[in-house]
């Protein structure tokens, strides 16, 4: 007759290695990938297209004043792009669709005196997000992640946000992007993302295929196309 302590003890070990087994088969929630990525991108500096748009900006005096200008940064995840425009002096508008990323900036721009009076923030899905009237909107590896059917109506928010002068600062996939044909992205081609440009004038562009890992170390085949454009009419 077998020793029940022995059993039960079995029986634990048993049930442990499942629990194991089985959550290490249970496929990670965009939720948990996307607190991982905020964790490694925190601290690094704002994208290219971004540092960019505040130099052009600075270049004609703005902001100054009792206009500081506004800002709208799509998709602002840890808040890379967002603290650049708040530290030259923007107000910020920061919306991203995890709850997660707008709780790691509103902590990181409390830690810098004067970041946060200037912040404001919202939560929702950029496929449908009513983008309010401002100067400049940052997005920055967000667009690609609306799905194509909605993707021309964001577009025209966006330029419909826009006065003549404001500027729409960018970084999209292309369409040789690994991530172009996966369901639910938009990867177009750099003519294509030129032809939605056509009321603009184009101040920076610069388009890069490469591999190289992710942020979080994975494989990819990047096709990126960045720019910044200012809005004529």
């Amino acid at each position: 007759m077998s020793d029940p302590t022995e059993t039960a003890a079995a029986d634990a070990t048993a049930d442990a290695t499942a629990d194991a087994t089985t959550a290490a088969a249970e496929p990670e929630t965009d939720s948990a990938y996307w607190a991982r990525y905020y964790a490694v991108t925190l601290e690094r500096p704002a994208w290219q297209t971004v540092r960019k748009a505040i130099e052009l900006f600075a270049a004609e005096g703005r902001p100054a004043g009792s206009h500081p200008g506004f800002a709208v940064d799509l998709g602002c995840g840890g808040g890379r792009d967002a603290r650049a425009l708040l530290r030259a002096g923007w107000q910020v508008l920061a919306m991203d669709r995890e709850s997660e990323a707008i709780r790691v900036l509103e902590s990181a721009a409390a830690t810098e005196r004067g970041l946060g009076e200037r912040l404001s923030t919202a939560t929702g899905d950029f496929a449908d997000f009513e983008v309010p009237a401002c100067d400049v909107v940052n997005a920055s590896l967000c667009l690609p992640f609306v799905p194509r059917d909605q993707f021309d109506g964001m577009w025209r928010r966006i330029v419909a946000a826009l006065p003549a002068g404001g500027r729409f600062a960018a970084m999209v996939f292309g369409d040789h992007d690994a991530s172009a044909g996966e369901e639910g992205m938009t990867c177009l081609s750099p003519d294509e993302f030129r032809g939605l440009l056509g009321g603009f004038e184009i101040e920076f562009w610069t388009e890069t295929e490469e591999d190289k890992p992710t942020a979080l170390g994975e494989p990819h085949h990047f096709h990126l196309v960045e720019f910044v454009a200012r809005k004529l009419a």
